[in-house]
């Protein structure tokens, strides 16, 4: 009985694998448009797409990343200027697409414009903190869909929506969790709503990557300054040592986690857009398959255990 299980299984993932190889025809006629390509994985993603034959619309935040990315890649690939958190900049940017792509279509828009800072325990945190950056992680990525939807569904296109795997799970304060759960559920929803139109709606879920979300210098300086401007009795509820403790925690949990090779997230951005049968979920990282997401399938009780066992705690605390 086992072996006859063993044996079903084994043919499924061949069946799957065989499935997922199959790849889109014509990459040369399809437009893909990319949000945050100053760096990290947007960067990598539209110059890998531009490789592989694809129109890649590059939206940038700064002018100097548009520079830097005319410069790496090929005359297929168009940079515009964009702010996910201004909608005149986003209805710009959807009616220069618009133009590009004519009767077409756009094949596929990729959601991966975000920031992770400020970050920290909620109690540390005005709500101007949310806002700044559920403008960016979640609103930006609605208005942006919304933007250029008619486009994908003209195309029997794709979203491409990068959330995290902390949209899964939730271990520490602020509003990236928070918006990430949002990217989540928008992701959920609209795969359901797009399906009639034979629109495919994907998520990519990283674990720990070495980006500026995991670099050190740029989390401490946000720890910081959000410390700095603590009234002095929430200061010595946490006490000095918190502090000393948060950073030894976090140095140790990015040695030991950080992944610096940016290409196994861009490899499953790239199967979501290019691939016949993309996957509704893709979670890269050897962290996010089996501690992230193993953990978030957890009861509760389990859950909360661990992280408290493993983050500081404030000077008062009444937990052993």
């Amino acid at each position: 009985m086992f072996l006859y299980v063993l044996g079903l299984v084994a043919v499924w993932f061949i069946y799957r694998w065989l499935k997922e190889t199959q790849r889109v025809p014509n990459k040369e006629d399809k437009y893909v448009y990319v949000t945050g390509c100053d760096s990290g994985f947007g960067n990598l993603l539209a110059r890998h797409l531009d490789k592989l034959g694809f129109r890649v619309v590059a939206a940038c935040y700064t002018e100097k990343g548009e520079d830097e990315l005319k410069k790496m890649t090929s005359d297929r690939l168009t940079t515009i200027h964009l702010d996910v958190t201004d909608s005149e900049s986003v209805k710009k940017a959807a009616a220069v697409i618009e133009t590009l792509v004519g009767q077409k279509g756009l094949w596929a828009v990729v959601n991966n414009a975000g920031v992770a800072f400020p970050s920290a325990p909620h109690d540390w945190l005005k709500i101007d903190d949310y806002k700044s950056m559920l403008a960016v992680n979640l609103l930006g990525v609605i208005d942006v869909t919304l933007s250029v939807l008619p486009l994908i569904k003209k195309a029997k296109g794709r979203v491409v929506n990068v959330a995290s795997v902390f949209g899964r799970i939730s271990p520490f304060g602020g509003a990236y969790c928070v918006s990430k759960y949002g990217v989540e559920a928008f992701n959920d929803s609209l795969r359901l709503n797009m399906a009639p139109f034979g629109v495919k709606v994907c998520c990519i879920e990283p674990g720990f990557f070495k980006t500026n979300v995991t670099n050190k210098t740029l989390v401490k300086n946000n720890v910081n300054e959000l410390w700095d401007r603590l009234p002095q009795e929430m200061k010595d509820d946490y006490g000095e040592e918190y502090l000393k403790i948060f950073y030894e925690s976090m140095d140790q949990r990015f040695k030991q986690l950080i992944d610096a090779d940016l290409m196994k997230v861009v490899s499953c951005m790239e199967h979501a857009i290019s691939a016949v049968h993309p996957r509704t979920r893709y979670s890269p990282g050897w962290d996010a398959k089996t501690i992230w997401l193993p953990l978030s399938y957890m009861p509760t009780w389990i859950t909360d255990g661990f992280f408290l066992k493993y983050s500081p705690k404030p000077k008062v605390s009444t937990l052993k």
